[in-house]
């Protein structure tokens, strides 16, 4: 009897956990399809509540005066340069190119391509020989998904 109770209490903490785990990813996916809808700007809003909910001290640049760069981000003495790109076709070398151009005027040591969507081989390529870190759908949803525990 008691072997029953306790194989009984473990499958309803099992449930709930998966449960829970499917709800949680049920808003992932409703939140990844909002930004999928989103315009340029409110993707780099949203990414900018995402970095600080990560602990990133973050600026937005002006639209006119980015050189390259949507935002700024700041952490642990590094300063980031990020291109943002809500797409629905892969991202290309032009965006890599972008933000390895903000990098001098914004005095970054790192820079980031992040999009909704995937990115190109020749992107891809031309980031890893300058060191510039892409941030794809999956690395996005990552980001969302480490957001929503930490505010849980």
């Amino acid at each position: 009897m008691i072997e029953f109770l306790l194989s009984f209490i473990i499958s309803l903490i099992i449930l709930t956990y998966l449960i829970n785990e499917f709800e949680r990813q049920n808003e992932i996916n409703e939140e990844i399809y909002e930004v999928d809808q989103m315009r340029g700007k409110q993707f780099e809003e949203y990414l900018l509540i995402l970095f600080e909910q990560n602990g990133y001290k973050v600026e937005l640049t002006p639209r006119s005066q980015g050189y390259g760069a949507d935002l700024i981000l700041y952490k642990d003495g590094l300063i980031f340069a990020v291109q943002a790109k809500r797409y629905k076709k892969p991202v290309g070398v032009k965006a890599v190119e972008e933000v390895l151009g903000s990098m001098k005027y914004h005095k970054a040591k790192k820079a980031i391509v992040i999009t909704n969507s995937i990115f190109t081989m020749n992107a891809d390529r031309l980031a890893r020989s300058k060191s510039v870190i892409l941030w794809d759908r999956r690395k996005l949803i990552k980001l969302i998904r480490r957001s929503k525990m930490k505010a849980s």
